[in-house]
């Protein structure tokens, strides 16, 4: 396998595969929640800002893993996992290994990536002609 079918084949279905895993992953923060699944101890007042959150999490959390309005959904994830580092957990400490805002600032530049890269040809926006180049 030589550099230009890794280029040319693989990187846009690799995409696909992280925008895929990433859209799971953050649905099921949304959905633990909401939903208490995966269970956990944690009650969130739907209206507060966790509640909030929760449901961008789950609605932007589908739309990202199916790759529909992938774009749009990963630019409203991107910047509120960026608010929810500012607000949740640089108060606590600047560094992310010391707050708990690694996976927050991971989700905001993943997301913030897909915003340019697109979808990838595994997506529903790629189906309808508007995924990545």
């Amino acid at each position: 396998m030589d550099t230009l079918e890794l280029q040319k084949v693989w990187a846009p279905r690799v995409l696909s595969v992280l925008r895929i895993v990433s859209g799971f992953i953050f649905l099921l923060h949304g959905t633990q929640k909401h939903l208490g699944f995966p269970p956990t101890d944690r009650v969130v007042e739907t209206f507060s800002l966790s509640g909030i959150s929760g449901f961008i999490e789950i609605i932007c959390g589908v739309l990202i893993m199916v790759g529909f309005q992938s774009r749009a959904a990963a630019f409203l994830a991107s910047g509120t996992m960026a608010f929810a580092y500012w607000i949740a957990h640089a108060p606590q400490d600047l560094f992310p290994v010391n707050n708990g805002g690694d996976a927050a600032i991971l989700y905001c530049f993943v997301f913030f990536y897909l915003v340019f890269a697109g979808p990838g040809p595994w997506s529903i926006d790629a189906m309808r002609g508007k995924g990545s180049a």
